[in-house]
């Protein structure tokens, strides 16, 4: 059985910075893309940030304000959000695509969510 769990979401002052984490266990053979998505209220899901391999791909709204990175070791994605707007406000969801020992195939799993709350 494979897990997200992330961390880091809470609430911050406009201009502040937060960093998110996402950890991923279970029986995991490989991990490809790794990425970030948010829920704003009132609104649709959309993507944030992704990482393959070394590649990065951002949504135009966070570029130059955050940053995704991954620690393979580890597992574990990372987005590091700096220079935050009201308009960050959202449940940040992360998401992977696995291979685990139990599934052929990279499979698309999901985290819980953190919250994440820009306001004054």
């Amino acid at each position: 059985q494979v897990q997200l769990v992330e961390s880091g979401g809470g609430w911050v002052q406009p201009g502040g910075s937060l960093r998110l984490s996402c950890a991923a266990s279970g029986t995991i053979v490989s991990i490809n893309t790794m990425g970030w998505y948010r829920h704003p209220p009132g609104k649709q899901r959309e993507l944030v940030a992704v990482i393959s391999g070394g590649t990065t791909n951002y949504a135009d709204s966070v570029k130059g304000r955050f940053t995704i990175s991954r620690d393979n070791a580890k597992k574990t994605a990372y987005l590091q959000m700096n220079s935050l707007k009201p308009e960050d406000t959202a449940v940040y969801y992360c998401n992977a695509r696995i291979t685990s020992a139990q599934t052929i195939g990279f499979i698309n799993y999901w985290g819980q969510g953190t919250q994440v709350t820009v306001s004054s």
